[in-house]
């Protein structure tokens, strides 16, 4: 096997593990897929990935569940760094205005990674929110949204962000989405992190 090949498939058990693990709250094996200084990005926590360990459990304790499925990966490797990009739906059940709802979004998983010591590991992860939709988990019932609030995040996390605020989350409202100036910005992160500029 190449080193391009063991490099690839290293990178991938990483994102598949990062999923896994998480959702099944492995967070000594979860952990182990960072890099010390990591960070993580999302619509609800932007920080360090040990702190994005704290928050996840103690959500989890309060009844928020939160999971992940994966699709097909495309890895861009320039010596010790690598951008990887994944198809991901995230998805979301909570009451929104009193209905039951699963929220599902859209999008790909954007991550730095480096390799250090001979090992590879997240340094940030990003996400790129695409589309999302909200459905009431019983047939018949639909909870009536706040139009207004509705409206004020991006189109491509919009109810996602509408049930995240109502449960009581801090929901950032300027991340990159299927186009615009955000995601031209991630891109040209990305680009700088492969020429060995740093995050």
């Amino acid at each position: 096997m190449t080193k391009s090949a063991e490099d690839n498939l290293a990178i991938r058990a990483i994102i598949e593990n990062w999923v896994l693990w998480r959702d099944a709250r492995r967070w000594d094996r979860f952990r182990t897929l960072w890099h010390k200084d990591a960070a993580m990005c999302a619509t609800w926590f932007q920080g360090s990935a040990e702190d994005f360990i704290k928050v996840s459990q103690d959500g989890f304790d309060k009844g928020v569940r939160i999971f992940h499925m994966l699709g097909g990966s495309t890895i861009d490797i320039k010596g010790k760094r690598a951008i990887a990009q994944t198809k991901i739906s995230i998805a979301q059940r909570a009451n929104v205005e009193g209905v039951e709802c699963d929220v599902t979004c859209y999008g790909r998983a954007y991550d730095f990674m480096e390799k250090r010591k001979g090992t590879w590991g997240i340094v940030l992860r990003r996400h790129i929110y695409e589309k999302d939709r909200l459905d009431p988990v019983t047939s018949g019932k639909a909870p009536k949204l706040d139009k207004k609030r509705l409206a004020a995040f991006p189109d491509g996390y919009r109810h996602l962000a509408y049930l995240q605020s109502k449960i009581g989350y801090t929901v950032k409202a300027d991340l990159p989405g299927i186009e615009g100036p955000a995601l031209d910005a991630l891109y040209a992160q990305g680009a700088a992190w492969l020429k060995g500029r740093k995050l």
